[in-house]
This record gives C-alpha cells, sequence and structure tokens, in this order.
C-alpha cells in the first residue's frame, strides 16, 4: 500500500516504513505526528484518488531527527564590473518514518 502525502506544501509518495525528509516541523524527537492531507491511496485492490483529498484517511509517523541539508552555493558575478557575491545555505529538514497508512 502506498500513499501520495502533502505536507508543508509540498507532495512525497509513502510506503508504510519508508523514511522521508520533510521541511522543518515543530516537534521533537521520538513525537508521534499525524498527516491528513492524503490525496492519493493505492494498494493491490486499486487506486482511491481525493476529490481533492481522500477522506477519513490519515498517515501517522514518528520523528526521527532535526538535520540540514547539504550546502547549496549561491555565486553572483557581473563581468567585467568586478562584483561577485559567495553566499552558501543549508536548508533545515525534519527526517519522519511512516508507521502506518490507514
Amino acid at each position: 500500500m502506498f500513499a501520495v502525502v502533502e505536507i508543508a506544501g509540498v507532495q512525497y509518495k509513502v510506503v508504510k516504513d519508508d523514511t522521508i525528509k520533510v521541511p522543518k516541523l515543530n516537534e521533537k524527537p521520538g513525537a508521534k505526528v499525524k498527516f491528513d492531507k492524503i490525496l492519493l491511496i493505492g494498494d493491490d485492490k486499486g487506486t482511491k484518488i481525493g476529490q481533492p483529498l481522500v477522506k477519513g484517511m490519515t498517515i501517522e509517523g514518528n520523528v526521527i531527527d532535526h538535520a540540514k541539508a547539504d550546502k547549496v552555493i549561491v555565486f553572483k558575478k557581473k563581468r567585467r564590473k568586478g562584483y561577485r557575491v559567495k553566499r552558501g545555505h543549508r536548508q533545515d529538514f525534519t527526517q519522519v518514518q511512516i508507521t502506518k497508512i490507514g
């Protein structure tokens, strides 16, 4: 069984016991979280598409850890002007392990 869920404006395809990286949540590691914006559910019997959401279904997960992604380098330059700027950015994310779909 799999599902497509929307978390913080981003859609993820999840399966039970799957670990996903989502934008940072305000939950402590070890806390349980529920996601109720389920857009699609699929299994061996068929697929159920929400209009816009599948009613009565939730996805549960455990927060594993908070971390930062790899550094992204932002380099700006204007030729022949002597203008160069180099900046880096690391986005915060939360690792969530999916425990239950349904």
